[in-house]
């Protein structure tokens, strides 16, 4: 069984993202959205940045956005062909629920970027987290689109950076496992 709720350490060993081509209605409200969120900000965080942030794209802005991703792309990539164009399109229509995730480092901060960084990379684990707690499956997607200046700027501006674009629904199919690396290869003992 994946995502199983049945305890913490259950959810843990059985967390699996869900493809977001894959993540069907229903979806999270807009109060399960905020609670979520609120749950990501219960993350590490040195010196007490919240060098992060979340931008939840209603459903009735998804046209807006797919547009916008789409008309950014094309200003990047004049000579895109139309199955580009139409992958920018559905990237942005993917799931029910669409949350953009932001590092937002505090650079007047004596904490070290890579420190806001990971924190940031902490939050965005804890929003999957928290989606799966809530019973939903929720996948975590960067691409050209996490690394456009174009499109980050239809959220903010620089020195932040989109993290990832989480979609989170309900799975339309059933959620495969993925390879996993070796237990043994993850860790070692310290030897002196």
């Amino acid at each position: 069984m994946f995502n199983d709720l049945s305890s913490p350490l259950a959810l843990l060993a059985t967390r699996r993202s869900g493809k977001p081509r894959d993540l069907v209605a229903p979806g999270p409200t807009r109060d399960q959205l905020v609670a979520m969120i609120q749950l990501a900000g219960r993350t590490p965080d040195h010196g007490k940045l919240a060098p992060w942030r979340f931008v939840i794209v209603p459903d009735e802005r998804r046209d807006a956005f797919a547009a916008r991703l789409v008309g950014a792309y094309r200003a990047e990539r004049p000579a895109a062909a139309r199955l580009e164009l139409d992958a920018m399109d559905q990237f942005a229509r993917q799931a029910p629920a669409l949350v953009v995730a932001f590092s937002s480092p505090r650079l007047e901060s004596h904490i070290p970027l890579w420190e806001q960084e990971l924190s940031a990379g902490a939050a965005c684990m804890n929003l999957l987290h928290a989606a799966h707690a809530h019973g939903f499956a929720a996948g975590w997607l960067t691409g050209w689109p996490a690394f456009s200046d174009a499109v980050r700027d239809l959220f903010g501006a620089a020195p932040e950076r989109i993290a990832g674009f989480m979609f989170i629904g309900t799975p339309g199919r059933a959620l495969e496992e993925r390879p996993r690396p070796d237990p043994a290869a993850l860790w070692s003992e310290w030897a002196g």
